[in-house]
């Protein structure tokens, strides 16, 4: 099961009753190998799903959690090297990760089935939890909570607020904070005074932002059309595969992919973008090797704001297509965001191969990486998002 099938688990158990241990990653410093929001859960049965470190931690997170399944109490431990022994339950990686583990159950967290209905509907949800209860924490060991606050749970579903981090005060600057992290796309922590004063001491929440996926939209119904599909389901998009000619353009040929639209490029990209459908972290891949096709999506797509933008084609034909993007009106620093050829230099050769060069490139994008061996290169492996 994938890390982020966790939360789908988390649910299951819920709706079956099932008390369960919830580990969440609430800060990092440096090189830590996971964000905030990574999350793995344990059961009573011992099954866990998903990874807070790619297994740096977990053996000792494990434990952990299953002392706070039994005793209810919830528990932030702090990950970092050991001064001592770099490989004894710390992170080899140099990095620094905070985790707040907590027991679930549904008496406790009655708000889940409104995220889960938010998230299928395709809204945006976020759940805000009280993780530390005063300014003098320690990780490692069970936070203060004089008034009651640790795990109380504020619930942002769709246009609905539920729950309360016990201040009405709090609540609306919290709500409020929150909304602007869902917007922005970023889980992370919130500091305020017991009742909503911003400022350093007092409560620290944390903020599970749960946004809808990023969108792949890959044009041109090809066999490597396919495998770029696949590869960008395994990241986490939400895949599309338009092409006009419905001869190519079937679901039984891209079941990798989410959804398949018989339309011109150009039209339906534009009534994307009408319906505000297609965001900054958008991802759009040509691969249609038509010029009646390509050059108007593509001239379209680069006057948007998007992540990446690549098309696939020779030498000779991103040299024309260049040039008919110019005649297009296309500007030059519009026409520098387009990724063509497509792809990062891997010698690859089949669709599966071409696929990861895409891939990697819009990775490297993504986090600003040379794609460049690590070897070559001094610093931190992982880039600040």
């Amino acid at each position: 099961m994938r890390v982020r099938d966790a939360f789908d688990e988390l649910h299951r158990r819920w709706r079956a009753g099932e008390a369960v241990a919830l580990a969440t990653v609430v800060a990092t410093w440096r090189s830590a190998p996971q964000p905030p929001g990574a999350t793995m859960l344990v059961t009573a049965d011992g099954t866990v799903t998903g990874s807070v470190s790619g297994g740096c931690v977990e053996a000792d997170l494990y434990e952990r959690a299953r002392g706070v399944l039994g005793s209810g109490l919830p528990e932030l431990v702090r990950y970092g090297v050991s001064d001592d022994d770099a490989f004894n339950v710390g992170l080899t990686c140099g990095g620094v990760l905070e985790v707040f583990v907590e027991r679930i159950e549904p008496a406790g967290f009655p708000q889940l089935d409104a995220v889960v209905v938010a998230r299928r509907a395709g809204a945006p949800a976020a759940v805000v939890t009280c993780v530390a209860a005063d300014s003098g924490d320690q990780p490692g060991a069970v936070p203060a909570d004089p008034d009651g606050r640790l795990g109380r749970r504020l619930v942002l579903a769709g246009d609905r607020i539920l729950g309360s981090l016990g201040s009405e005060r709090l609540d609306a600057a919290a709500a409020a904070d929150a909304l602007g992290m869902l917007v922005a796309g970023r889980s992370g922590m919130l500091r305020y005074g017991y009742d909503g004063q911003r400022r350093g001491s007092g409560v620290s929440l944390f903020v599970a932002a749960y946004t809808t996926p990023p969108r792949m939209i890959v044009f041109g119904a090809i066999d490597f059309a396919a495998a770029v599909a696949r590869i960008g389901s395994f990241l986490g998009y939400r895949v599309t595969i338009c092409d006009a000619r419905p001869v190519f353009a079937t679901a039984r040929r891209f079941p990798g992919a989410d959804e398949v639209v018989v339309d011109w490029p150009h039209r339906y990209l534009q009534a994307q973008l009408d319906a505000g459908r297609v965001d900054a972290r958008t991802v759009v891949c040509v691969l249609t090797h038509d010029p009646k096709f390509d050059v108007p999506v593509l001239a379209l797509a680069l006057r948007h704001p998007m992540a990446y933008v690549g098309a696939m084609g020779s030498r000779r034909t991103h040299d024309e297509r260049r040039k008919r993007l110019r005649e297009a009106g296309v500007t030059p620093e519009q026409l520098a965001r387009l990724a063509s050829p497509i792809g990062l230099d891997l010698g690859g050769r089949t669709p599966e191969e071409t696929a990861v060069s895409v891939a990697a490139q819009i990775v490297a994008d993504r986090w600003r990486g040379s794609g460049r061996p690590l070897a070559e290169l001094a610093g931190p492996i992982h880039h600040p998002g």
